[in-house]
């Protein structure tokens, strides 16, 4: 579909927020088009999120009127949002760890009256891998699974209840490239199926790679939109910044260490269920290097990082620090050799949501 194609199924005007001390949207207008991906695009604290809280009912407007399939609406709760078949993905998952997929995806059913039996929803899930390529099994429980895995369930809970307008909370901010590229595949495939997206990201080079047409916000305004074939990331960052303040710069050689600072030997570590996860890897990295490892999820990537972070302790094998091995291979031990981990998952895992940001800042200077 080319921009300008199609009816419109929403349109905002004139919504303001404020919070205490913040205009978080001013007046903004957006609209969407039937069967279409539509980026909206800023930098943080642009007022994203809070326009599209709003439109999936989180939040009231303090001024402004919203239209969805041409009938006035106003939504008091997400469960509102829901049944005019608005779905929306935020950055942080609401899913209960302890309950597998089918379970969870059950619970979200429920709150829109459809009751299906766990095999009925199996069968569900295997329709939508057909039709979406979205590759997740039903019986994991959610805290085996990966980042990338958990937001599939998140768009399995929204494609199943059936929702034609998605809205994505910078979906890609925890992705590996292969994940996004499988992300993107799955919502070229809800637009062919007449589906509509909102894609918010502050990722230029997204924007461009899968929206039709891309709305710019900056300070809580809306900027501009544009259809994706008028933009370049150039004419994009000018107008999410305000001004042409950047300059391209090269990249520089830098020397490696003579020796390795960290060395991995024959690790092997097992997985949550018990099984191996990582079997025999072997590798160096030197200072001045990056080293990548890929793969697709649920190869060992996550249990490999969280044994040289020490929150897995391997089967056999070593990981040398700065010449050292760790004593007990704790977070402690490995923290205090000079490794530092920053986790995948960094609501579960990396940060303490509850405690301040000083707080969390001396959570390990804290004996």
């Amino acid at each position: 579909m080319r921009a300008g194609e199609g009816e419109h199924i929403v349109r905002m005007k004139g919504i303001t927020k404020t919070f205490p001390g913040i205009v978080a949207n001013y007046r903004v207008d957006f609209d969407l088009l039937e069967g279409e991906i539509h980026a909206l695009l800023g930098e943080n604290g642009a007022g994203k999120t809070t326009l599209m809280n709003i439109l999936y009912g989180f939040y009231s407007p303090d001024e402004g009127e919203i239209y969805v399939r041409g009938r006035r609406v106003s939504f008091r709760s997400p469960a509102d949002a829901i049944k005019s078949g608005i779905g929306m993905v935020h950055q942080h998952f609401s899913l209960i760890p302890k309950h597998t997929v089918k379970e969870n995806i059950s619970l979200a059913l429920k709150r829109r009256g459809t009751i299906l039996r766990l095999k009925e929803i199996e069968e569900e899930i295997r329709k939508a891998k057909e039709a979406y390529g979205i590759e997740v099994d039903p019986n994991a429980y959610i805290w085996q699974l990966s980042v990338g895995e958990k937001q599939r369930v998140e768009l399995l809970k929204m494609l199943l209840l059936d929702v034609d307008i998605l809205i994505l909370d910078e979906p890609t901010s925890v992705l590996s490239p292969l994940e996004v590229s499988s992300l993107f595949k799955v919502l070229r495939e809800m637009k062919e199926r007449g589906k509509s997206v909102i894609f918010i990201t502050h990722k230029l080079k997204e924007a461009l790679e899968i929206s039709d047409r891309i709305t710019v916000l900056r300070k809580g305004r809306k900027v501009a939109t544009i259809p994706r074939e008028e933009a370049d990331q150039r004419k994009l960052a000018v107008m999410m910044v305000g001004e042409e303040t950047f300059e391209l710069t090269t990249r520089r050689e830098v020397a490696k260490s003579e020796k390795p600072l960290l060395v991995v030997e024959d690790l092997w570590v097992r997985g949550d269920l018990g099984l191996p996860s990582v079997r025999g890897v072997s590798f160096d990295v030197y200072g001045g290097e990056i080293l990548g490892i890929a793969g697709v999820a649920g190869n060992g990537q996550r249990e490999l990082a969280e044994a040289l972070g020490g929150l897995r302790r391997p089967e056999r094998g070593k990981v040398i620090v700065n010449g050292r091995e760790p004593r007990k291979h704790t977070p402690r031990d490995m923290l205090e050799l000079g490794l530092s981990y920053i986790p995948e998952d960094r609501i579960e895992v990396g940060s303490c949501p509850n405690l301040s940001v000083e707080e969390n800042l001396i959570l390990r200077d804290y004996y």
